[in-house]
């Protein structure tokens, strides 16, 4: 069986940084009725940090940080750049668990976001990966990313 790990606020689990979800019905439809095993994932709390819990931006790519050359602040400046590392190695260590292949990923979350992170202050959608998903990509496990997401990328 095919199992995939899916972010928990995808799900309509309340796992986002304000204690609310992004629940997508597209993506919950589409996995239920295919019979895939879906697990939920939320970096963020897996490292550590409460929900809810204050907004966070990346200073560098995903890539940079999880090689020590950049961080995740909050927006008042508190230093979460280990949360957000050990998270991303929890939810490499469940991938690992259930021999997990694809990931479908939230869109723009300084975790989670795929090909694009979201600077909330300064309003700018950056080229770069998430934590999480730069380092799952690392590790050779297909990344999708929610909006961008259908049957056929997850399909042998």
């Amino acid at each position: 069986m095919l199992r995939i790990i899916v972010s928990a606020c995808l799900l309509g689990l309340n796992t986002k940084y304000d204690g609310g979800n992004n629940r997508d019905e597209k993506i919950i439809s589409i996995l239920n009725e295919s019979g895939i095993y879906i697990i939920p994932v939320c970096p963020e709390q897996l490292g550590g940090l409460p929900t809810p819990r204050e907004p966070a931006d990346l200073t560098d790519s995903g890539e940079y940080i999880l090689d020590g050359n950049g961080r995740v602040i909050t927006w008042s400046g508190e230093d979460v750049t280990k949360y957000f590392i050990k998270g991303a190695y929890e939810v490499l260590k469940v991938a690992k668990l259930y021999n997990v292949k694809i990931a479908i990923l939230k869109a723009r979350s300084p975790s989670c976001g795929v090909d694009g992170a979201y600077q909330y202050r300064t309003r700018e959608l950056k080229p770069w990966n998430g934590v999480t998903a730069a380092l799952l990509k690392r590790e050779g496990i297909r990344v999708i990313n929610n909006e961008k997401f259908d049957l056929s990328l997850i399909k042998p």
